[in-house]
C-alpha cells in the first residue's frame, strides 16, 4: 500500500484515541475554492469527495470547517455535522487573488489553533495561494491533489502547465508537510517530477446510507443490444472519451451495442459527436446532459461502465456504479482500478483504441456472469470503501502529522 516515502502512522490511531479522550478534539479545516457555501447541492467530484471525507471525520471525533469562497459572507452547519464558512471573492475563479476575510480567518483563527488544512486543488491558483498563506501563518498544510500527475496531464496545453508547474504547483507540493493522494501508486510520477514530500493514500468513498438496497437494483435480459454508459464530465482528452469512440465503433462492427455519454460538457462534446457522426454511430450514441442526485438510477439502466481515463485520481462515477453492482471497464492507471481487480467486478485495460477494444471483447464473452460480477463488487465496496473507515484511518494520519 505504501511505499518508502509514505507518512507512517503506527501507533497514531492510539494517540488521537487519547487526545479525544481528555476532551482534545481534532480541529480539520478544509479549503476547496469552489465548495458549495450551502452545502449542496454537490456538483463533481471534488466536492463530493471532500464532504464525504468531512463527514467521516465528524463521526470520527474532529471537529470540521471547510472554507470556500463565493459570492456573500456566510456560516452554515451542514447536515453531517460540519462547518462551512463561505467568504466573498468577487475576482475570477482562477485567480491567485484569496477573499481579504479569508485570509484574516486564516491569521486570526487557524494560527492560533494547533490543527491541519486540507488544501484541495490541482494547477489551481487558489489553492497554491493558500498553501502559501498557510506556510507564511505556521498552519500545517495537507495538499489534496485529488488527480494524478501523470505524463498524459502535461499534454494537453503543454506551454502553460509546465511553467505552472516550475513556478507554482511544485512549490505548492513541497511545502505541504504531506501529500494525500487516491491511490498510493500514484506518488510515484511525483517523485520522478522531483517532489519528494512524504505521501499517504485516502481513497474515496461512499456513505451507506445512499446507496440504493439489494431490492431497488436492475439488471438486463441479456437482451440486445447491450448498453454502455460513461458518466463524468465530457473532457475527449482526460476522461479518454476519443478512444472509447473509437474502439466502441470496431466491436460495434460484431455486437449489437449502444453507447450513452453523460455529464457537464468540459468543451469537448461537439468534437465527439463529430467523431460520432464520421463513424456513421450517430444512432448508437447519445450524448444527455447531466442529471445530478440520480447517478444510481442512470447507471443501473445500463450493462457496462466505461471509465477509460488518460489519467485519473480516482474515479466516483466508478465507484457508484460497482455500488450500483454493473460490471466494469477502468483504466488501469485509475485510482479506483486495484479495486476492480481485488474485487473482480470488471477488468482493467491500458487507455489505448486497441486496449479499450479487447476489454470490451472480454467482458462480453463474460455476459454470462454479469449479475455476479456486479454483486461481488457492490460488496467488496460497501465492506471496503465506507467514508467512516477511510476518514478514521486519515485521521490518525492527520495526528501523526501534527504529532
Amino acid at each position: 500500500m505504501q511505499d518508502g516515502a509514505t507518512v507512517s502512522h503506527v501507533g497514531a490511531g492510539a494517540a488521537s484515541r487519547r487526545a479525544i479522550a481528555r476532551g482534545q478534539r481534532t480541529h480539520i479545516t478544509f479549503y476547496l475554492k469552489h465548495f458549495p457555501a450551502t452545502g449542496g447541492p454537490l456538483v463533481g467530484g471534488t466536492s463530493l469527495a471532500v464532504d464525504g471525507l468531512a463527514a467521516g471525520l465528524v463521526q470520527s471525533g474532529a471537529q470540521v470547517t471547510v472554507l470556500c469562497e463565493g459570492a456573500a459572507r456566510s456560516t452554515v452547519t451542514a447536515q453531517a455535522g460540519y462547518t462551512i464558512e463561505c467568504f466573498p471573492n468577487y475576482e475570477r475563479y482562477r485567480t491567485f487573488t484569496l477573499a481579504p476575510e479569508l485570509q484574516r480567518y486564516a491569521a486570526e483563527r487557524l494560527a492560533r489553533r494547533r490543527g491541519l488544512c486540507l488544501v484541495n486543488g490541482i494547477f489551481h491558483p487558489g489553492a497554491y495561494s493558500m498553501g502559501r498563506l498557510l506556510s507564511r501563518l505556521g498552519v500545517p498544510y495537507v495538499a489534496v491533489p485529488h488527480g494524478a500527475y501523470d505524463p498524459a496531464i502535461f499534454v494537453r496545453n503543454p506551454h502553460l502547465k509546465w511553467p505552472y508547474w516550475y513556478l507554482f504547483e511544485r512549490r505548492f507540493l513541497r511545502q505541504a508537510r504531506a501529500v494525500q493522494l487516491l491511490d498510493i501508486e500514484h506518488a510515484a510520477a511525483l517523485r520522478r517530477l522531483g517532489v519528494e514530500t512524504p505521501c499517504f493514500e485516502t481513497p474515496n468513498g461512499v456513505m451507506p446510507d445512499a446507496v440504493p438496497v439489494d431490492s431497488e437494483l436492475q439488471w438486463g435480459s441479456h437482451e440486445k443490444p447491450v448498453r454502455l454508459m460513461s458518466l463524468g464530465r465530457i473532457d475527449a482528452h482526460t476522461k479518454g472519451l476519443d478512444l472509447l469512440l473509437a474502439a466502441f465503433a470496431r466491436v460495434n462492427d460484431q455486437v449489437d451495442m449502444k453507447l450513452t455519454v453523460q455529464g457537464p460538457d468540459g468543451g469537448d462534446r461537439a468534437q465527439l459527436e463529430k467523431q460520432a457522426a464520421n463513424a456513421m454511430l450517430s444512432d448508437r450514441v447519445e450524448f444527455r446532459e447531466p442529471e445530478y442526485g440520480r447517478s444510481f438510477r442512470i447507471i443501473g439502466e445500463h450493462d457496462i461502465f466505461c471509465l477509460p481515463s488518460r489519467f485519473e485520481g480516482f474515479g466516483l462515477a466508478a465507484l457508484e456504479a460497482m455500488l450500483a453492482a454493473r460490471v466494469l471497464l477502468v483504466s488501469e492507471g485509475a485510482g479506483i482500478a486495484r479495486h476492480v481487480r481485488a474485487s473482480r467486478c470488471g477488468l482493467t485495460v491500458t487507455p489505448t483504441v486497441a486496449g479499450i477494444e479487447n476489454g470490451l471483447q472480454a467482458l462480453l464473452r463474460l455476459q454470462p456472469a454479469w449479475q455476479e460480477m456486479g454483486m461481488s463488487g457492490r460488496r467488496y465496496a460497501l465492506t471496503n470503501l465506507q467514508w467512516k473507515n477511510i476518514a478514521a484511518a486519515a485521521l490518525d494520519r492527520y495526528a501523526r502529522l501534527l504529532g
